[in-house]
């Protein structure tokens, strides 16, 4: 009795001890998270209330459109389609090829803003965007997860409602290029007939294992195993962590910042734009498709590409698809352009709009 009696004082006064320490953790925790937050406040503020952004004044948002359809995927996802029609072609001119834009995760078509406004000022081509599952003013997916393959019969229901004759030039950005590989796996046959023309940006057909985020080897190593781990944290939680973005928008700010652009001080205006599109697609969504974008390896899909032009474009400062994912696009398209666009992150054609559309507009014009 006395010996539980003195090992019961004892176990209290370590627990005492543990809880102690735990208090003392969580509120140094606590503090130092506030100081952070401040921190990032401050240097939100003063980014955004920098003078000479270039962009402040520029209406980032919905673009004009000739008129917009809803095309209903496979699997019953309903997807946002925009159409701009051509303004020059005659009725003795033929008709170029129409360019349908494929964005990226986690983005909308919104991505492709500063291409959409200089392709319709020139109005020489008919122009097709849509949001992708999960993404912009398109639905989630109701049940199961997302899939690249998914992605690809997507877009070739899209073309078939959007495009259906007449030649195709695909534009595809970052997981919107992998949406193109996948659909070229599995409808090989389009491309040399109706895809005439393919344009790469920012994107990968593997070695995401291999990526590092622009962290410490150690660090990404580490992080890899954890991806499929993330879907079941957002279906515990995921209207908490929806929340936590919302509170923690200087941070997430910052972040977009750091890991979508390679200039040390890109225009703010671009990194709110970017911001926003970030944070309008669901903790639910992003975390369902980050275990089909980790296991994305589609090389061989590339040979339905060798038939057709091919700009790749990637930026020398891209941490989320390093310039090593487009030199071995390059490696198994040895007849395609490679274009590296300096002291650019990932949303390069954002960025560095106006190096972009320089290649991109001649390119559009030689095989049109």
């Amino acid at each position: 009795m006395g010996g539980r009696g003195a090992g019961g004082v004892m176990s209290s006064s370590r627990a005492a001890r543990r809880a102690g320490v735990a208090g003392a953790v969580v509120g140094v925790a606590a503090a130092g998270l506030a100081t952070a937050l401040a921190v990032e406040r401050v240097l939100v503020r003063r980014s955004v209330n920098k003078p000479g952004d270039p962009y402040v004044d520029e209406p980032f948002g919905d673009q004009p459109f000739d008129h917009e359809v809803t095309v209903t995927a496979a699997d019953g996802t309903q997807l946002h389609v925009e159409i701009v029609n051509p303004r020059v072609a005659g009725p003795s001119s033929p008709s170029k090829p129409t360019i349908v834009f494929v964005h990226g995760f986690a983005l909308d078509m919104g991505t492709f803003y500063f291409q959409r406004k200089a392709l319709a000022e020139r109005g020489d081509h008919r122009l097709v965007f849509y949001d992708q599952p999960g993404h912009g003013r398109s639905s989630k997916l109701q049940s199961g997860t997302y899939d690249i393959a998914a992605l690809g019969r997507s877009l070739a229901t899209v073309l078939d409602a959007a495009v259906p004759e007449g030649q195709i030039i695909l534009v595809g950005h970052s997981m919107g290029g992998m949406t193109i590989m996948a659909f070229a796996e599995q409808f090989p046959e389009w491309f040399g007939d109706r895809v005439t023309g393919v344009v790469l940006m920012s994107t990968s057909a593997g070695l995401f294992d291999k990526a590092t985020l622009g962290v410490s080897n150690v660090v990404a190593r580490f992080s890899a195993p954890f991806f499929p781990l993330w879907d079941k944290a957002a279906k515990l939680g995921g209207g908490t962590i929806d929340r936590a973005r919302v509170a923690s928008s200087d941070l997430a700010w910052l972040l977009t910042r750091r890991y979508g652009f390679g200039e040390s001080q890109p225009s703010p205006s671009l990194v709110t734009f970017v911001e926003s599109m970030n944070s309008r697609t669901s903790v639910e969504t992003l975390t369902k498709y980050l275990n089909t974008l980790y296991r994305h390896s589609r090389l061989p899909a590339l040979s339905a590409l060798r038939g057709v032009p091919v700009l790749v474009v990637v930026g020398t400062r891209d941490y989320l698809t390093p310039v090593t994912h487009s030199e071995q696009i390059i490696k198994e398209l040895p007849e395609a352009e490679l274009l590296k666009i300096e002291n650019s992150g990932h949303v390069v054609m954002l960025e560095k709009a106006d190096e972009v559309n320089a290649a991109l507009i001649p390119f559009l014009e030689k095989i049109s």
